[in-house]
């Protein structure tokens, strides 16, 4: 098998190991076994677990904004694709493998002083902000420039809480609810 994937099944495996156990309470010689590669193996595609888990950030991120971006610009422009956040959301709830934010549970298994992972986390929601503040400019016509980055974390943080709470409740009422409140900001 390639190099390329080989690191890719190392990934993959990770991630879905990851996000359903965490990162704490899933080891090396766990993701080795699931994998089916040598400890070897594992450590020529990377150097350590923190590697590893910054690589299943970086996989469950691409794929997130993949699917997201493919969502949102399939609705009518206009708020329609602003809202159709929460319903991709929705989507993502009802997902027999829906686990919450994987940020958010990699960052709280962190040490508070573990800035490569805190960093790729940041640099993560960071560009999710960026990306619904490109859904507002193309889609609302009549807000000032000014003041799309606060409408912009506005959303952020009603879609983030929507996460955190579904999961928290395990009910989908969280992104119910937040899509209201959007619905009503950007009105």
């Amino acid at each position: 098998m390639r190099h390329a994937e080989v690191k890719h099944r190392i990934t993959e495996t990770a991630s879905f190991l990851f996000y359903k156990n965490g990162y704490n309470s899933t080891g090396i010689n766990q993701i080795i076994a699931e994998a089916g590669i040598a400890k070897a193996t594992l450590y020529n595609h990377f150097k350590s677990k923190e590697d590893i888990c910054l690589a299943y950030l970086q996989h469950k991120n691409n794929s997130f904004l993949k699917n997201f971006e493919a969502f949102t610009s399939s609705k009518p422009k206009g708020k329609e694709q602003i809202l159709a956040m929460f319903d991709f959301l929705q989507l993502f709830y009802q997902d027999k493998d829906f686990n919450g934010c994987w940020c958010i549970k990699t960052v709280s298994e962190i040490p508070k002083n573990n800035e490569r992972i805190r960093n790729e986390i940041q640099s993560q929601k960071n560009g999710f902000i960026t990306l619904i503040a490109q859904l507002i400019e193309n889609n609302l016509e009549d807000i000032k420039a000014e003041q799309i980055p606060s409408l912009a974390r506005q959303i952020y943080l009603l879609y983030e809480s929507a996460v955190g709470e579904s999961h928290l409740h395990q009910d989908d009422w969280p992104i119910v609810e937040s899509k209201n409140l959007c619905q009503k900001i950007i009105h």
